[in-house]
């Protein structure tokens, strides 16, 4: 799973992001380049409607007959997954709120970006517990002129069973 959060886990608001980190931004593509992701609509729309380049985007939605150009649609996440077993690298859950609350069990790896700040917003990322993960990556990016706030990047492993999703 990939995620930025605020202190309180928001991570959207009126499905936006809440914030403009560019430093996230390339965090978030050298993370998922090249790898399989998974988002719900909401998400998808988010990003204007497009597939990310160089990416096997994989779209949930509970309406059947949504379709875009560049993108695998599912109406189920079991669907998404079994479409993924052959795949070699990992695959990033990228959002939104409800998809990371239902494959939080299942998540081997986070990308967490933990924002320095407490933002008003709609949607959350789950809550989680430290004692379950150990730290395998931390840097911390002070607010600066391009960013708003102060951040930092935080990879996290799951010690308490494997999986190949992130």
């Amino acid at each position: 799973m990939i995620a930025a959060l605020d202190k309180n886990h928001v991570i959207g608001s009126d499905n936006a992001m809440p914030w403009h980190l560019p430093d996230d931004l390339k965090f978030f593509k050298d993370n998922t380049l090249n790898k399989t992701v998974v988002m719900g609509r909401k998400t998808f729309e988010s990003i204007g409607s497009r597939p990310l380049p160089n990416r096997r985007n994989l779209v949930i939605t509970r309406n059947a007959d949504f379709q875009a150009p560049g993108i695998e649609v599912f109406t189920s996440i079991e669907a998404a997954m079994q479409s993924c077993v052959e795949d070699a690298d990992e695959v990033i859950i990228m959002g939104g709120g409800q998809l990371y609350q239902q494959m939080m069990p299942y998540a081997q790896k986070l990308y967490l970006t933990l924002v320095e700040a407490k933002v008003a917003g709609d949607t959350v990322f789950p809550e989680w517990s430290l004692a379950d993960w150990q730290i395998t990556s931390q840097y911390y990016h002070p607010q600066d002129e391009r960013h708003a706030y102060a951040f930092e990047f935080v990879i996290l492993q799951r010690t308490s069973h494997t999986s190949r999703m992130a």
